[in-house]
């Protein structure tokens, strides 16, 4: 059966923030200038949405340059922020920074405690009305070349195949979509961006990329222990001096409150469990008292972007662009990424239309460089510019000499100085052997605060059609066991938080071998970014499937 095609003149992968933006920019654009050109928005989720894992407080600037009456039309913004606090925990206690002596970046007041997923199903209304095509579930997985090498569009994958290959009854082929542009949306370590950088060399000069791993749960509390627009973050225990994380409580409407733990995959010891981190650390005296006797409604969990401006690739390429943080656009010390995400889809489709409009009856130029040059005219820019040192900082000397460093440097200079660290490696490479480092002993979850990987996951409503290709796919079958159980204790079960990943035994303890969970995926990604020999290629699965976030 051979696969069907659509045309437009602009296709965007991924309803997230930064597509959704462009979407609308492109657009107004057209409305403002008497053209129609047209767009097409498609989403690997089952709806849009839900596979949207933030925080998240919001800064809306961008939401507000987009839309000035937003809130008139009525974005979900309902818990604009109030109170801030900010604690260093040790094992049993906390101390609390005051406010004024954190640097301007960490500072919330004026920004809003938000759902992302429900803004960005906001937006979507928004875009329709304009007139853009939104496909929910249909999951890009090829990137389709014109004959001079240029990106002509992607192609979604089939649905209806079996596990072995063979097409099962009610099998559909995939759609060809064409673009004159396609913008890249994918979010964090996109599966077909990650192709891109390759295949046009667009990491060359940039600094390998760094991530983050961050887990969250949605709770509803006790109304008595609810505040509306308190935002709280910590940082120390449980994490180590040289292990960067930290914690987040966002109080919403409706009594709920968002927590969440992010971790920086550059860690080191490979006994590390990320979800357990996040377990435990629910448990300190100084949180739990917030979740005791409420309910836990959702968990997720997402990679991040923690690279900065010296991990930012080359955006543009022949035939299209990165958009959002399929690029990396992520402020680490202000810890939020998405007002730059739908800047940048903005700045992606307003040089996008010029390009279109400028090249009239002729074909228009394969590389949209007035992209990149917006880019680095922009408030985007200039805000990572004074981000840049933070995060290698940490890296470099650890929580304590990072955490001085960042305030002398952002207080006093606001970033403004005349050096730029460098990361040196990827994540996949920090990992020591299991046997030079301390196994952790984590407590049982108590089912109160803190709980196991399989009733998390439940409530991430991940669902996956379970006769189809494994999509979390191997380059090299003996290694799990050969490589990474033998040299660092198999530590794909650990860094994931789903369970996806198990090394299962004969009854006597004999034939070692991975067992993959792929049902329990969340579509984090983190196996993609940590797996030390970068043996594990994550790809989409069946289009619809993964979790469907709630309100998170």
């Amino acid at each position: 059966m051979e696969r069907e095609s659509m045309e437009y003149d602009v296709l965007i992968v991924g309803g997230g923030p930064s597509g959704l933006a462009a979407a609308i920019r492109f657009r107004q654009l057209c409305e403002e200038q008497g053209s129609d050109f047209s767009v097409c928005v498609i989403e690997k989720g089952s709806e849009i949405g839900a596979h949207i894992l933030s925080g998240a407080v919001l800064d809306t600037r961008a939401l507000y340059e987009l839309i000035p009456d937003a809130k008139e039309k009525g974005a979900p913004l309902h818990a604009p922020v109030t109170a801030e606090k900010f604690w260093f925990l040790t094992e049993h206690s906390h101390i609390s920074v005051p406010t004024l002596f954190l640097p301007p970046p960490m500072h919330n007041h004026g920004n809003e405690i938000v759902s992302l997923g429900n803004v960005c199903r906001w937006l979507a209304e928004q875009a329709e009305a304009q007139g853009v095509e939104i496909y929910p579930g249909f999951a890009a997985s090829e990137v389709l070349y014109n004959d001079d090498g240029s990106v002509l569009g992607v192609a979604t994958g089939d649905m209806g195949i079996a596990r072995d290959g063979s097409k099962k009854a009610g099998h559909e082929p995939g759609i060809e979509l064409h673009a004159k542009y396609t913008l890249f949306a994918e979010g964090c370590r996109g599966s077909l961006s990650k192709t891109l950088l390759d295949r046009f060399g667009l990491k060359e000069s940039a600094d390998p990329q760094t991530y983050g791993i961050g887990l969250k749960e949605l709770w509803e509390v006790d109304p008595e222990k609810h505040q509306q627009g308190l935002v709280v973050h910590t940082a120390g225990w449980p994490m180590s001096n040289d292990t960067y994380g930290g914690s987040f409580l966002y109080h919403l409407e409706n009594n709920q409150v968002v927590v969440g733990f992010v971790i920086g995959l550059d860690y080191s010891n490979p006994h590390l469990s990320t979800f357990d981190e996040f377990q435990r650390f629910k448990t300190h005296p100084s949180v739990r008292p917030t979740f005791e006797g409420g309910k836990r409604i959702a968990y997720g969990a997402r990679a991040l972007n923690e690279g900065g401006l010296q991990s930012i690739p080359d955006l543009a390429f022949p035939g299209g662009a990165l958009i959002g943080c399929a690029a990396g656009f992520m402020n680490v010390p202000k810890i939020k990424g998405s007002h730059n995400a739908m800047k940048t889809g903005m700045m992606a489709a307003e040089a996008v239309f010029d390009a279109l409009v400028t090249a009239g009856n002729e074909a228009p130029a394969k590389v949209i460089s007035t992209y990149p040059e917006k880019f680095r005219e922009s408030w985007v820019y200039k805000e990572l510019y004074a981000a840049r040192n933070v995060r290698p900082s940490f890296a470099k000397w650890g929580l304590i000499g990072g955490t001085l460093y960042t305030g002398i440097e952002q207080i006093l200079f606001r970033g403004h100085v005349p050096w730029t660290f460098h990361h040196q490696h990827g994540d996949h490479e920090s990992l020591k052997k299991a046997d030079e480092c301390k196994k952790i002993d984590y407590p049982k979850p108590d089912g109160v605060v803190s709980f196991d990987k399989l009733s998390s996951v439940f409530i991430s409503n991940t669902n996956h059609e379970e006769d189809q290709p494994i999509h979390l796919t191997l380059k090299d079958q003996s290694v799990p066991v050969e490589h990474n159980l033998a040299l660092y204790d198999a530590p794909e079960q650990r860094y994931c938080p789903a369970g996806v990943y198990e090394i299962v035994r004969d009854d006597d303890g004999s034939n070692p071998r991975l067992q993959i969970n792929a049902q329990n995926c969340v579509h984090c990604k983190t196996c993609d970014i940590k797996d030390p020999s970068q043996n594990i290629n994550w790809v989409v699965p069946e289009g619809g499937g993964g979790p469907n976030y709630p309100n998170m």
